[in-house]
């Protein structure tokens, strides 16, 4: 799963019951949530027991799931990340019966409508009758949200201002940074020039691909409008739409007027983020390739790390090198390396023109010279400090140096087999991040003062089967998870068998 996905993964499993009941009654819903979130076992489990009459026993399951495939224990984490998401109902245990599983009579309504079509007329959009406007098109759209996610970046990283005559950098809405600064994705910081500064989950949501960026800044907007009651927008049907949306054709118009009055009001919204074109004066919608890629595995846009190739192959202007809609290039003909070179004397050579990625590199490294396809500096003590007083890291700056190396210090490390980083360098960094650091913190929940010994053993054991537990002392009887919700689950299902 990527991590898009996961992050949304951890926003479901907190909704209530009630939440998913209504989730599933749209057929996009359903849908997008079987092809997003759900491993390969996963759906094979939903698959089977769609069409079932009958709960099936659960030992039946073993045959699904071979030694070789990872046996109980992938099974029960496979069932456990279904009832997570309200997908798959399992009887309680008791002595004398057999428990059994089922698909929730919701998603299966869903899903079955989903893929036999059927339900509310309008559960995947309403393409537009009127005449479309032929200037818009997939490339117009693309350029277009390219724009509005390009402006959100550049807020991220502080470098708006940085050729913004040129690049047409104009910034997000006001809407939108506030929903930054309330992530924690940036902070306010009177010693810098815009009185912003990026922080360490900045720097992370700056290195994701796109279609994470995206779910990131849309968690963040939901989790907006359920602290504000006067917002009028209800987040269960704003995550609804947005499955809806993700089911919608590139470069097609759709009717507003099918849309209720409150998914109208969030078009807006949804704009400023580059989701949709919305034509002034009209009743049409387009969704553009962030939000058709909401389900996908594909990259919506180009990313943080394409975007040195892209940039560099664009500016050097070499022959048969071409950037597709998603900003991706393909393989370089001409044999011209991109990328970053670093020195064992910590000096840096970044192949790139783009001032956002000039402004990622400012952020860890003092930059010293800029070149028509090239900009040089040093990793010095104070710039590493710096993006440490920023919450950068030292593994995340170790991460993007590796990410973004030169070809040719690949190349060197395949026939070598030396690492693509110099040492000297990397320890270092870790060196200088540790001046300052002492200790590693984990976020979770700890669990004690259980009943009896075989309780404690019984929930630690299934937290270690389902993978969420950090730290346990049988001694002691205790442990400490990262997620809490399997787990209360599993204990009341234990209990109502006692």
């Amino acid at each position: 799963m990527s991590l898009g996905g996961q992050q949304l993964l951890e926003y479901l499993e907190k909704l209530p019951g009630t939440a998913f009941r209504r989730l599933y009654q749209s057929p996009a819903t359903a849908l997008a949530i079987f092809r997003r979130m759900l491993s390969y076992h996963a759906k094979v489990i939903v698959r089977g027991l769609l069409y079932m009459p009958d709960p099936l026993p659960l030992p039946t399951l073993d045959i699904w799931f071979p030694p070789e495939a990872g046996g109980k224990i992938h099974r029960d984490r496979t069932i456990a990340a279904l009832r997570s998401l309200h997908i798959l109902q399992v009887s309680s245990p008791g002595k004398d019966r057999t428990q059994e599983i089922q698909i929730t009579a919701s998603f299966k309504k869903g899903l079955q409508l989903a893929f036999e079509g059927g339900g509310e007329d309008g559960s995947f959009g309403v393409p537009s009758s009127l005449p479309v406007d032929p200037t818009i098109d997939i490339g117009y759209l693309d350029k277009y949200a390219r724009k509005k996610w390009d402006d959100i970046l550049h807020y991220v990283v502080n470098s708006l201002g940085v050729q913004s005559s040129s690049e047409g950098v104009s910034g997000p809405k006001a809407s939108v940074k506030e929903l930054l600064l309330a992530g924690r994705l940036v902070e306010r910081r009177p010693d810098t020039r815009t009185g912003i500064g990026i922080t360490q989950a900045g720097f992370t949501f700056l290195l994701q691909e796109s279609n994470a960026q995206v779910w990131t800044l849309l968690l963040l907007w939901l989790e907006a409008a359920d602290h504000a009651a006067d917002s009028g927008m209800d987040s269960i049907d704003m995550l609804s739409f947005l499955f809806m949306l993700s089911s919608l054709e590139l470069g097609t118009a759709y009717d507003t007027s099918a849309l209720t009055e409150t998914r109208r009001n969030m078009l807006p919204s949804l704009v400023d983020f580059g989701l949709i074109y919305f034509p002034r004066d009209t009743r049409q919608f387009f969704p553009t390739r962030l939000a058709t890629t909401l389900t996908s595995t594909a990259s919506a846009l180009r990313t943080v790390s394409s975007a040195f190739t892209a940039a560099t192959a664009n500016a050097s202007g070499e022959p048969g090198t071409t950037t597709s809609a998603s900003g991706a290039t393909p393989a370089d003909k001409t044999g011209t390396s991109k990328g970053i070179i670093i020195e064992t004397n910590y000096r840096i050579y970044a192949y790139t023109t783009s001032p956002l990625q000039i402004a990622v590199l400012a952020l860890f490294c003092q930059l010293n010279m800029r070149f028509p396809n090239m900009v040089s500096g040093r990793l010095t003590r104070d710039s590493i400090r710096q993006a440490i007083g920023f919450g950068i890291t030292a593994d995340q700056i170790i991460s993007y140096l590796h990410a973004h190396a030169h070809q040719q210090m690949v190349r060197e490390t395949t026939v070598t087999g030396k690492p693509v980083l110099p040492p000297t360098v990397v320890d270092q960094i870790r060196l200088w991040q540790l001046e300052n650091e002492r200790m590693q913190t984990t976020a979770g929940f700890l669990f004690k003062d259980f009943e009896s010994t075989e309780e404690y053993a019984a929930l630690s054991k299934y937290a270690e089967e389902i993978g969420v537990l950090v730290w346990k002392n049988d001694k002691r009887q205790l442990f400490f998870a990262s997620k809490h919700e399997q787990l209360r689950d599993y204990l009341k299902s234990r209990k109502k068998g006692e």
